[in-house]
């Protein structure tokens, strides 16, 4: 990425890339809507991991939008939980249940964590407020509004499954009806298009403005909290989509942040160290 591309306030700016164009209540765990009818905007976060300087950055940095969707994991690894949850009430945020939520509260096992990640969940489970658990236990594991599907791991396994490369992408187009689905997990920004019979990844590069088309998309805005592309800028995605599918685009989006504050943060309230030092290098 070239200094042309990020502004003073550390936003990139867009640049636009084509990835081809082609002319009853549910249960908790799933929550079906329908208001996706026209035009919309949506802002896409993903695994902020309780990194409320990251989150921060990422708030003041948004456009105007029409909604925000989170793919889960909004709590584990950082350092304030609570603020973290807040700031998306705040938001009037859209979210669904990531692995990290579920253990923070009970819900989901943590006996898959490595030792890091589970000493660090039993410490925010320690210190999660009445507020934050309500919120995490209201959360669906699939979130449906028009044309998008929400989760975060796969459509296939919402909460653990990884989507990282085409094979598995390929395999998970058939367990979500709606002409998108948002994921996180990985912590990678993402698109798995269907064309053709085939699935075709495409790196969400800082500032590229990839055109959709009418196809199906599997899309990943990367990580707000934890990047692990090997860029320490927190993550996002801008979403356009409605009524006219040929139109549908992505903004992969990055903005710098107070990393040493978060880290400063893990540091005093004793979470792992190697997790406070992955921030600096987006790993």
């Amino acid at each position: 990425m070239s200094r042309a591309d990020v502004d003073r306030a550390g936003a990139v700016r867009p640049r636009t890339r084509s990835i081809g164009v082609d002319p009853d209540r549910p249960s908790a765990a799933t929550e079906r809507v329908s208001i996706l009818v026209i035009r919309m905007r949506i802002a896409v976060l993903s695994d902020i991991h309780a990194n409320l300087p990251a989150l921060e950055a990422v708030a003041s940095d948004l456009p105007q939008v029409d909604q925000v969707w989170v793919l889960g994991d909004i709590v584990g690894y950082g350092p304030q939980p609570n603020e973290v949850i807040a700031t998306l009430q705040a938001m009037g945020a859209r979210s669904v249940l990531g692995n990290h939520d579920g253990a923070a509260i009970g819900t989901v096992d943590a006996a898959q964590f490595n030792p890091d990640a589970r000493r660090a969940i039993e410490w925010t489970a320690g210190v999660v407020d009445a507020n934050t658990r309500s919120y995490i236990a209201a959360l669906p594991e699939v979130r449906r509004d028009g044309d998008v599907t929400a989760v975060h791991g796969s459509p296939r396994d919402p909460i653990w499954e990884y989507i990282t490369g085409p094979g598995i992408a390929a395999a998970n187009f058939d367990h979500f009806e709606t002409r998108l689905c948002l994921f996180g997990h990985t912590h990678v920004p993402v698109a798995f298009r269907a064309v053709d019979g085939q699935v075709e990844a495409t790196q969400g590069l800082p500032g590229d403005r990839i055109a959709l088309g009418g196809t199906r998309v599997l899309l990943n805005p990367g990580s707000v909290g934890q990047p692990r592309d090997g860029l320490p800028d927190a993550a996002y995605a801008l979403l356009e989509t409605g009524d006219g599918a040929p139109d549908d685009a992505v903004e992969f989006r990055r903005v710098r942040y107070d990393v040493d504050r978060t880290q400063r943060l893990m540091r005093d309230v004793g979470l792992p160290a190697r997790l406070a030092e992955r921030l600096s290098f987006g790993r």
